[in-house]
């Protein structure tokens, strides 16, 4: 008789520990236990919705920034101009307060100049380097502006070439500026480009470069047109 080749003997099963179950088994139950006590705990319970909340929140806040910074600016623009139409006030001005106009026909620019350049002044309007010689007088204005909100005053910078006009009046006196060459982008950190200009009338523009970063800023060199400064008579 033949013998066969396959064996007789039963297949076994792995061990099942004593008292309990498959080890499979057991962690998916462990698994299941936790991720139960996880969805009953009060974080899970009040914590994931409040934090649902904030995040929408926070989202909603993003989407409205830039239409809320306009309104915040255009208001102080409406209250700067009418406190340049009252009599001038002694003293140097403070962070924020008018100190004139800026108008740039090539990009359509007519607002209120502020004195300062730090957030809450920029958020007004344009702002004078505090440290640079005020409009229209000997030396290198130099006035900054944002590029993407608060109005964005300076949004259009990079379209002003050789020639276009940039006109500057305060209580006393008017004057225009003629863009003298091409914007160009330098650090942050530059400083040269705002220095002065002793015996010169000049006028810098800075702003953010590209629009949406600080990496960079862009500037417009102008030089003072001949004949453009004149005293303004006040009431």
């Amino acid at each position: 008789m033949a013998t066969s080749l396959t064996s007789s003997s039963p297949r076994t099963r792995p061990p099942v520990p004593p008292g309990g179950r498959a080890i499979s088994g057991g962690r998916r139950q462990d698994d299941h236990r936790s991720l139960h006590r996880v969805a009953r705990s009060r974080w899970t319970r009040l914590g994931l919705p409040a934090l649902a909340v904030l995040l929408a929140l926070a989202a909603a806040i993003a989407l409205a920034f830039p239409m809320l910074s306009d309104w915040y600016a255009s208001h102080e623009q409406q209250v700067l101009a009418g406190q340049l139409d009252q009599p001038a006030l002694g003293g140097s001005p403070g962070s924020g307060a008018p100190i004139g106009w800026i108008t740039i026909p090539a990009i359509g620019l007519h607002m209120v100049v502020v004195q300062g350049t730090d957030a809450a002044a920029l958020a007004k309007g344009p702002g004078h380097y505090p440290a640079t010689p005020m409009p229209c007088t000997v030396g290198d204005v130099a006035i900054a502006g944002h590029r993407t909100t608060f109005l964005h005053p300076f949004s259009d910078l990079n379209r002003l070439g050789p020639g276009d006009l940039v006109e500057l009046r305060t209580r006393s006196q008017r004057c225009a500026y003629r863009v003298a060459e091409a914007p160009f982008a330098v650090s942050p950190n530059d400083t040269a480009v705002v220095a002065d200009t002793p015996g010169r009338f000049t006028l810098t523009l800075t702003t953010c470069h590209p629009k949406g970063s600080s990496r960079q800023r862009l500037v417009v060199k102008a030089v003072m047109a001949p004949g453009s400064s004149a005293v303004v008579r006040t009431r």
